[in-house]
């Protein structure tokens, strides 16, 4: 046993007796981190132009701060970019993370010195958690490696600007970097596929014993190793044991990145965010994410079914309730007040507040009134899956299609399949009768015959990481929208495949 799994266990029951002392008092928590915000933001322009000096509560607050996203912020963002100090937060960022939006192109998201900790400590703390429940840390002394963007930073305004994985890179306390893959100059490579082939280089022959990374992209590492050796992953890293793993749904990628590796092995699930690290996976015996209620957030949940209205209900973490739709609102050490992320979350327990990630709030089917979210469509696959057990996927992403006079509307499932299902017809008609089950009003336009049953259109190998190269967005943090309310994505599918639309 390694110095680093040694010196993990005494740490990681400290941290562990720390998050049990917080995660049981949640509300006195975020209090506090409320109080602390409004009070540091009272010095910042954001703060005077909406009036902190005057609030005393979360009424107060909700009156005097509104709901926003990126664009809304834009004006006070660009003053940031500019260097222009006590914007947002008091002084300057320590980074801008560059992100990609949907609706605002490029988005500059404030990291100050105060919200780091956020970032760092919570992916640690992770690991840590892991380690003192099932008391295994021996993967700590192996080979760690971080799919990632480039840790390369430009400078703008005084202010570092990059990805946020490559901002966190250069954060990775120092006892993990002489075993970290893959090297500084490999991270820099631009081009995702010859950073792909070269860390494959790196690592083939070292003892890799943690992978972590967006589930697509760590499919297509390990397909590239099974191409280049012919081997399963666990003849290829014997003692790979964990796998760290967020940004999409893992349950559609389970079975064939399982397969890839030969064995089952533990993961961790996370939750991480350009504007904060959310929520990590604390226990491997319960379901859902550990919400982080005591590190520089302070959150508030509008009911996804309210969030278009023009004075939506803003509740604090006691006034949620198990089982319930929210978009998810942050106030933050980051600058970042009202701002809506854009996803939304389910509570799937109290004690402690852990969550679901459900799906995107501007990512929905409703071109029929059906308003389908990810969470269906996810849990629609996940169903159909376990009855085709031959299965494996590579992606999916769902759009409504309007047809011609003769026939009625439908949704398109346009799936790239790893393995296919032995029965296509059967498989579709499957994953119609679960969605059907998941969501009343899919079901009535079904019954109705508003709309007839989904069609599944099978891609070729390699659609969709065509697909991404043709954003500019392949590999990294970048990940494909799993239903859309348009046929952008679809179509531009259909032209890859040279299909007729």
């Amino acid at each position: 046993m390694g110095i680093r799994s040694v010196l993990a266990r005494p740490f990681a029951a400290y941290i562990a007796a720390q998050t049990k002392k917080w995660s049981l008092e949640p509300y006195r928590y975020q209090h506090q981190i409320f109080d602390q915000l409004v009070q540091t933001g009272k010095s910042t322009l954001f703060g005077k132009d909406h009036n902190f000096s005057s609030i005393r509560d979360h009424d107060d607050f909700k009156k005097n701060v509104p709901v926003r996203d990126y664009e809304d912020l834009k004006t006070y963002i660009g003053q940031v970019i500019k260097g222009e100090p006590d914007i947002l937060w008091k002084g300057k960022p320590a980074y801008l993370a560059k992100t990609s939006g949907t609706t605002s192109g490029t988005k500059y998201i404030p990291i100050t010195p105060d919200s780091i900790p956020n970032h760092i400590n919570s992916a640690r703390n992770a690991l840590l958690s892991y380690v003192h429940e099932t008391g295994k840390a021996r993967f700590l002394d192996g080979g760690l490696i971080f799919l990632s963007g480039s840790p390369e930073l430009e400078e703008k305004g005084g202010i570092n600007i990059g990805r946020l994985s490559g901002i966190v890179n250069h954060h990775v306390p120092g006892y993990l970097r002489s075993n970290q893959r893959p090297r500084y100059e490999t991270n820099c490579i631009a081009d995702w596929e010859e950073k792909l082939e070269r860390i494959i280089d790196e690592t083939i022959g070292e003892d890799m014993t943690l992978i972590s990374g967006i589930p697509p992209w760590v499919q297509m590492y390990f397909d590239r190793i099974r191409k280049r050796t012919g081997k399963k992953i666990k003849d290829v890293f014997p003692n790979f044991s964990m796998f760290v793993h967020g940004g999409v749904n893992f349950e559609p990628y389970r079975a064939k990145l399982f397969e890839t590796v030969g064995k089952e092995i533990d993961s961790i699930e996370t939750y991480p965010a350009s504007e904060g690290f959310i929520a990590y996976q604390d226990t491997q015996h319960e379901s859902g994410l550990l919400l982080l209620l005591n590190s520089g957030i302070f959150f508030e949940f509008i009911p996804t079914e309210e969030f278009f209205n023009d004075n939506p209900t803003r509740l604090n973490i006691e006034e949620v309730s198990i089982g319930k739709n929210y978009a998810l609102i942050l106030n933050s050490n980051a600058g970042l007040w009202g701002y809506s992320i854009g996803d939304t979350i389910k509570f799937v327990s109290k004690r402690p507040y852990r969550i679901v990630v459900t799906g995107r709030i501007k990512h929905f089917i409703s071109a029929f009134g059906e308003h389908v979210i990810g969470e269906e469509v996810e849990n629609a696959m996940r169903r159909t899956m376990q009855n085709f057990p031959e299965v494996e996927l590579i992606e999916f992403t769902v759009a409504p299609r309007v047809t011609a006079a003769g026939d009625l509307p439908h949704h398109e499932w346009l799936i790239e399949f790893a393995n296919a299902p032995h029965n296509p017809e059967a498989f579709s008609l499957e994953l119609d009768n679960q969605l059907r089950g998941l969501n009343v009003y899919y079901d009535d336009l079904i019954r109705g015959k508003i709309l007839r049953t989904l069609r599944v259109t099978t891609l070729p190998e390699n659609t969709f990481i065509h697909y991404m190269r043709s954003l500019g967005k392949l590999g990294g943090q970048n990940k494909v929208p799993r239903l859309s309310n348009d046929r952008k994505i679809a179509d531009e599918l259909h032209r890859i495949c040279g299909f007729t639309s």
